[in-house]
């Protein structure tokens, strides 16, 4: 059912995707250009943030947690993290528009199926919640998502394939600050200020493993093998772990959460279906593109 404050923290969530979907197109084209051998190490970020455009482009990102924030202090979380989904119709729009690269039946498809999925969280959504587990259950969910996310820092140059690994560690890590980030719009809402700035820490180192993560999968892979999985894992597991950390109870909503269940697994199929897309991939790439063909023209 709709509760008053659900509308105003889906339009929040939609201006934080529009910030971190719109950031990965740069941060993608700059990651590419940065030898493989500073993959999941500091000195990868030391060079991109050298990099105006990638810098720019980080910023952007940064601008939306606070979107994002205000959406987790208005709507449950399992509403506001299938809405990100919605920056990645932006993209396809953009490439379309922009790039006049076709729009089929697949970008439609997935497209209906994202926001049919976000359209059946919205009315399927339950009532947000101020107060997290912090019990077991928290060090439980904190526990996975970091051990997940350690795993190719801990293997290193073991693993047989290392951008794998390192997708689903930036997955899990993104996971982590999603739910991290509910935290602290949760003791925000009690006052308690100096938990808040705790977790508020927690969520930016969690942010950073991400992101370092993400950046290594791209110097490997293309965006269009990096995005779908990562998107996936980061809007799927924070949404499962919501009613276990959060305490929102899917069991008062449409069905007992059956509808949460089918719209969160449309928006997942929808995401990964336009994170493959031509239009979308190449509006990625086609900067980079248009940057060699006026280096050779030189």
């Amino acid at each position: 059912m709709i509760h008053g404050d659900d509308f105003a923290g889906l339009a929040a969530a939609c201006a934080a995707a529009a910030c971190f979907d719109g950031a990965i197109a740069f941060q993608a084209l700059e990651a590419r250009d940065i030898p493989r051998d500073r993959a999941l190490s500091l000195s990868l970020l030391a060079r991109l943030i050298r990099r105006p455009r990638w810098a720019l482009a980080t910023g952007m990102a940064i601008l939306g947690w606070p979107f994002q924030l205000l959406a987790l202090s208005l709507a449950p979380l399992s509403l506001v993290q299938p809405t990100l989904a919605l920056g990645l119709i932006l993209l396809l729009f953009l490439g379309s528009r922009m790039l006049h690269e076709r729009v089929g039946r697949r970008e439609a498809l997935a497209t209906a199926a994202i926001v049919g999925g976000v359209v059946g969280m919205t009315f399927s959504a339950p009532k947000n919640t101020d107060a997290y587990n912090g019990d077991w259950r928290l060090i439980t969910v904190i526990g996975i998502l970091a051990a997940v996310a350690a795993i190719p820092y801990l293997v290193g140059g073991r693993a047989s394939r290392p951008a794998g690994l390192q997708l689903a560690s930036a997955g899990a890590a993104i996971s982590a600050s999603a739910l991290l980030s509910k935290l602290v719009t949760d003791e925000l809402a009690g006052h308690h200020v100096v938990a808040a700035l705790g977790w508020g820490a927690a969520t930016a180192a969690a942010a950073l493993v991400g992101l370092l993560g993400e950046m290594s999968a791209l110097q490997r892979r293309t965006v269009s093998r990096v995005a779908p999985p990562i998107f996936v894992i980061s809007t799927v597991v924070p949404v499962l772990f919501a009613p276990f950390l959060t305490g929102e109870r899917w069991g008062h909503t449409p069905l007992g959460g059956v509808v949460i269940v089918v719209s969160l697994a449309a928006v997942a199929l929808g995401g990964a279906m336009l994170g493959q897309s031509k239009a979308v991939g190449t509006l990625m790439t086609a900067s980079h593109k248009e940057e060699a063909q006026r280096a050779e023209a030189r």
